[in-house]
C-alpha cells in the first residue's frame, strides 16, 4: 500500500469545508479565534506546539491573530501554511518584511524567513505528525516516504522563526 493515502477520515471533509474558499469560513474563524486565545493565554499549549501568531493586516493595518502549530526540527522553530501559498496570514507576513509576534504564551518579536522548497520535506512531514487539523489540507499522508513530501514542498510554505 506504499504511495497510497489511507481512506479519508469523516472529519477531513468537514475541515476542508471550513476552508473551501481558501480562507476560513465563519465557523473556522470562530474556532481559530478560540484556539488563538487559548494558546496566547497558555490554557491549551499542546505541549508547547500551540502558538498564536500576530501579524499586521497588509491593507487594514489591524492586528490579526491566528493559531498555528510550532514545529521544532534540527534545533530550529518553524511555522507552516497548511493552506498553501495563498493564505492571508502568509501574505501579511510577506508584506511586513517577515515581522510578526509569536505568543507562546509570552510575546516574542520574531522574523519569519521562508525556507527554500528543497529543504521543506522533513519539516512538512514533522508538521503533519504534530498538526492533525492540517492533515485534510495537505495531499500527502504523514506516513509516506520523504520523496512524496518533496513533490509538494513548493506548494506549502515553511517559515523559520528567528529572533527579531
Amino acid at each position: 500500500m506504499a504511495g497510497m493515502s489511507p481512506r479519508p477520515r469523516p472529519w477531513h471533509a468537514a475541515k476542508r469545508w471550513m476552508y473551501a474558499s481558501g480562507r476560513p469560513n465563519l465557523l473556522a474563524r470562530w474556532l481559530n479565534d478560540l484556539s488563538a486565545w487559548q494558546y496566547r493565554h497558555g490554557i491549551l499549549t499542546l505541549g508547547g506546539r500551540g502558538v498564536t501568531l500576530e501579524t499586521r493586516g497588509r491593507t487594514s493595518g489591524r492586528r490579526i491573530e491566528l493559531p498555528l502549530v510550532l514545529v521544532r526540527h534540527d534545533g530550529h522553530r518553524y511555522v507552516v501554511s497548511m493552506l498553501g501559498t495563498s493564505a492571508g496570514w502568509l501574505r501579511n507576513v510577506e508584506a511586513d518584511g517577515g515581522r510578526a509576534v509569536l505568543h507562546a504564551p509570552r510575546p516574542q518579536d520574531v522574523r519569519l524567513v521562508e525556507v527554500p522548497p528543497e529543504q521543506r520535506a522533513p519539516i512538512l512531514r514533522r508538521y503533519l505528525d504534530l498538526a492533525p487539523g492540517a492533515r485534510p489540507h495537505v495531499p500527502v499522508d504523514r506516513h509516506e516516504p520523504l520523496e512524496r513530501f518533496e513533490e509538494i514542498a513548493a506548494d506549502y510554505p515553511v517559515l523559520r522563526v528567528e529572533p527579531a
